[in-house]
């Protein structure tokens, strides 16, 4: 819901720091962490049932999809919110790095198992 709701009407002091493309970094960040926390929940309630590469694909592919409907959505209900393909391309970069983070930490040297 934050997605699509508009903070232009309040007072926000925004200091002096001016950081070029924060919206696009904080795009990218939020989903690195959307679907590396996504991996390890869907991981946890399948209970190793999925293996760490279906879970990746299926995360990967919601992270990603749930990031152009939010964009469509500020698109077509919001007034004052603007959808971005530079958005959409910083939410999937963000969903790869974070599924590629997973994948690395999780390496056949640390294997990630549920199953005991």
């Amino acid at each position: 819901m934050l997605s699509l709701f508009s903070f232009s009407d309040m007072d926000l002091d925004e200091g002096n720091l001016n950081i070029p493309y924060a919206d696009k970094i904080t795009h990218f960040v939020f989903y690195l962490i959307f679907s590396a926390l996504g991996c390890l929940l869907v991981r946890e309630r399948t209970q190793g049932v999925w293996t760490l590469g279906k879970t990746m694909r299926v995360v990967v592919i919601l992270a990603i999809s749930y990031g152009i409907i939010i964009e469509a959505l500020q698109y077509t209900l919001t007034e004052d919110r603007m959808a971005e393909f530079a958005d959409v391309l910083a939410n999937t970069l963000g969903a790869f790095v974070g599924i590629g983070l997973i994948r690395w930490f999780f390496s056949k040297e640390k294997p990630l198992k549920w199953k005991f």
